[in-house]
């Protein structure tokens, strides 16, 4: 069959599937992208003529921004459990290195995305075209080999016939739960129009299973046998055990043994707030609940966690000497973590065999007292934070309070930078696991309104409500116009408080004074960004681009915003001017951000000193 290397490629992604647990479903469901000189005629002819002819169903989803589209398919890719991944084409140079943000978003979180950057011609001919980068350490360096190291599959497609290895290489890392993320086809302009023979056994239906591997019988009887000594045992819940599907599971295994359950961002919602053994979040922003176990804890069971800084308070929070983990992880890397007795295996399928296995054992009464008491009288903390009364402007604190009592248990919000990750992880209640979206193994600035296109797609039958503060909102909110043009009913709550409210409590922490961490505008005295405030009308701008909006000044007024919003059937943005300075939950725990060690500053120099007290407290897993 004779296509060019484009038309196969559209052909060939069409007709990929993946299966669990005996259920298929198209593995790349459509295309993200942005045309221009580069991709034009090869892969948008391609999707045009598909389109026309019928001979391949792959839909064309126009993006506003290239980075933009990257998250919206890495959040589509969260909601379906990493079993589909969308493709994202970009014209050659800034259209394609605009993805590599993107790239380092999916790969980090462990999220599939196929990403198709076009690159310069493979003959050379016209070079140096526009936007072309010339390398003097090589004719073949282009810009887009900075996608290396943030891909987890990278090939650069010089001749047609090389799609054939390189596509089926790349469905199977986009399939592999241990070594998904971003995928990368690097594609000269030329050779996506050029022709070649293909051999038709390149388009068939393919079906690639996404494994469930089991935990050997050794290893699974070394874990038991630690938790069996354990007196007062935790577990850490991780993104793995949603991934897996294990959340019931995990339920019932915390309900029989009665080990308390903490999580981190990507577990919330894996045993609900309310569950007997639930202690909310654990690390620098967790809850003093869990904490306090995490610090008494000698025997720390991670399931699906990675163990980043957050979690583990920069190792400060498990304070135990004689601390041991047992981890239940896919992924060797993960399971191998602070010297860990390592159950290689799929969560959902670890957690049923380690039910199995120690059925009839359980923590003793004392403990899941303690457990109990630690759990209500963070609860009670939670309802003092998130009620009304503070002015003029209402804090943080109240409108996620708000917000949260507004939303149904299915409906999903999503968040990624600034201060609202930590009020989230201290302040959230969630029920279901698919409920929380914060995207915080990269907490990249710009995911939040893109990632609400990607999860709507994913799941229309969820109200979907995007958390984004000014500063986020004003590096990426393009994509309200994509949630407009496809119809999507997506609620975007924005947060006004003029500036970084997160770096400017982080910068006042370590002796910094807040500097460079407000929009205002520059005082001509003191030559600092410290002046009036800059007269930005942000939910004007969100009108502009197509949304609904609400301008609400209080917790009231917020409450029946959201209200209407949730009414609506089309993009509503909810607007609301928040305290820049708080107040914020109460802290149980530390995160390692270096002090200068000498400084003429007393503000510093009084910070290294708590920095230093700190320092002394962390210690490596060994």
């Amino acid at each position: 069959m004779r296509l060019t290397m484009a038309q196969a490629l559209v052909r060939f992604l069409a007709n990929q599937y993946s299966e669990r647990d005996g259920v298929e479903q198209r593995l790349v469901p459509g295309m993200w992208g942005i045309f221009g000189h580069g991709n034009v005629a090869g892969l948008g002819q391609a999707l045009l003529q598909a389109v026309r002819t019928g001979e391949a169903d792959l839909p064309y989803y126009l993006a506003r921004n290239e980075q933009g589209q990257v998250h919206a398919a890495a959040a589509f890719a969260k909601m379906r459990n990493r079993l589909q991944a969308f493709a994202c084409t970009a014209s050659t140079g800034p259209g394609s290195t605009n993805m590599i943000t993107g790239a380092a978003l999916a790969t980090t979180n462990r999220l599939p995305v196929l990403l198709l950057p076009s690159d310069m011609f493979a003959t050379r001919y016209p070079d140096p075209v526009l936007q072309q980068l010339e390398d003097t350490r090589g004719g073949d360096v282009t810009v887009n080999d900075a996608f290396r190291p943030v891909s987890k599959y990278f090939d650069r497609i010089t001749r047609p016939e090389q799609m054939i290895p390189a596509a089926l290489a790349a469905m199977r890392v986009l399939t592999d739960p241990v070594e998904t993320g971003a995928v990368t086809l690097a594609l000269p302009q030329d050779v996506q129009a050029e022709a070649y023979d293909w051999p038709e056994d390149f388009f068939r239906r393919r079906v690639w299973h996404v494994r469930r591997p089991a935990p050997e019988p050794e290893a699974l009887a070394r874990a038991v046998e630690l938790l069996r000594t354990a007196r007062s045992p935790l577990i850490v819940a991780g993104g793995g055990v949603v991934y897996s599907e294990g959340e019931r599971e995990l339920r019932a295994f915390a309900e029989m043994t009665g080990i308390p359950v903490a999580d981190t961002h990507a577990g919330k919602g894996a045993v609900p707030w309310d569950h007997p053994c639930a202690v909310g979040g654990i690390g620098s922003t967790g809850t003093s609940a869990a904490n306090a176990l995490a610090a008494g804890a000698d025997v720390v069971l991670g399931i699906g966690t990675r163990y980043s800084d957050f979690t583990t308070a920069s190792h400060t929070v498990f304070k135990n000497p004689d601390v041991t983990f047992v981890n239940l992880n896919v992924a060797p890397l993960d399971a191998a973590k602070h010297s860990a007795e390592m159950l290689v295996a799929d969560a959902k399928r670890g957690i049923v065999a380690l039910h199995r296995t120690l059925r009839g054992w359980q923590v003793g009464d004392a403990y899941r007292s303690r457990t109990r008491t630690l759990a209500d009288d963070w609860n009670r903390r939670v309802d003092a934070c998130v009620t009304p009364g503070h002015g003029p402007y209402p804090a943080q604190t109240e409108i996620l309070g708000a917000l949260n009592k507004a939303l149904c248990d299915r409906d999903v919000v999503i968040n990624a930078a600034g201060s609202m990750p930590g009020d989230l992880q201290l302040l959230w209640r969630a029920r279901d696991p698919k409920a929380y979206n914060v995207e915080y193994a990269y907490s990249c600035m710009g995911y939040e309104v893109a990632a609400g296109v990607g999860t709507k797609m994913a799941a229309p039958d969820r109200d979907v409500v995007v958390l984004v503060g000014d500063g986020s909102y004003l590096m990426m909110a393009q994509e309200i116009v994509t949630m407009v043009a496809e119809g999507l009913k997506v609620i975007i709550v924005l947060v006004q408080n003029h500036g970084f409210a997160s770096i400017g409590s982080l910068s006042e922490s370590l002796g910094s004074q807040r500097f460079g961490t407000s929009y205002r505008y520059r005082d001509k005295y003191s030559g600092l960004l410290d002046g009036a405030l800059l007269p930005i009308d942000l939910a004007a701008n969100a009108a502009s681009l197509g949304a609904t909006v609400i301008r609400a000044a209080t917790v009231v007024e917020f409450t029946t915003a959201i209200a209407a919003a949730k009414a609506n059937t089309t993009t509503t943005v909810v607007h609301v001017e928040t305290d820049l300075f708080g107040p914020n939950p109460p802290s149980s725990a530390w995160w390692d951000v270096p002090v200068c060690e000498v400084s003429e500053l007393e503000s510093t120099q009084k910070a290294y000193e708590t920095y230093s007290a700190a320092k002394n407290t962390q210690r490596h897993y060994l």
